[in-house]
């Protein structure tokens, strides 16, 4: 069966000039993601001609394909929602996403609290996630691209805390690039990913 191929989205501009973040560090960081999107490609073409009578689940070729189709799937997903929502004023959100968090979270400083406290518990992502079971938003918490572990929600933000995001810029530390990730986030993105919620 044929596939559409992936293509990378291109940065916006505004993330190439962002304060605690530097061009350097996005430009390094989309080489990442243009990978994910690379390697998706091919493995979807391999998968066309995978001998599939040889599935096993110690290894074969299609348990692998499939493995690390959903790393690779997933790498582009989360960076595409990380891109996407940078390159703003920070702030607080407003309209129905403010409600929200202050719903959940109590106010918008927990809320901001809480993500940053699970950003630096977190190996690889932090996702605001609205899960259609619980009826709730949460600071979601996974250590890979192929790890968010909640079917049924949807993220809304997502926050990269794998080293490549922060390390050319803050070395170590994390806190400050977490600190940086929310004074450059464009929240009316964010928002505009609640509002197609079926909430």
């Amino acid at each position: 069966m044929a596939f559409d191929q992936l293509t990378a989205h291109p940065l916006k501009p505004a993330t190439l000039n962002m304060e605690g973040i530097s061009k350097r560090t996005m430009e390094e960081h989309f080489k990442l993601y243009q990978g994910y999107v690379n390697k998706y490609n091919e493995i979807m073409t391999k998968l066309e001609t995978v001998d599939r009578s040889t599935a096993n689940q110690t290894y074969s070729d299609l348990r692998e394909l499939k493995l690390e189709l959903s790393f690779a799937l997933g790498g582009v997903k989360n960076h595409e929602i990380y891109f996407n929502h940078l390159g703003g004023k920070g702030g607080e959100p407003g309209g129905k996403l403010k409600g929200a968090i202050e719903k959940y979270f109590g106010s918008f400083e927990k809320f901001k609290e809480d993500m940053k406290q699970t950003g630096i518990a977190a190996r690889g992502w932090v996702w605001l996630a609205y899960d259609y079971d619980t009826k709730r938003l949460f600071n979601y918490l996974g250590d890979a691209q192929n790890t968010f572990p909640i079917w049924n929600a949807s993220p809304i933000l997502a926050l990269d805390t794998y080293e490549h995001a922060y390390f050319i810029d803050h070395g170590a530390a994390r806190g400050p690039y977490i600190d940086a990730f929310f004074k450059n986030l464009d929240w009316t993105v964010v928002e505009e990913n609640f509002n197609r919620l079926r909430v």
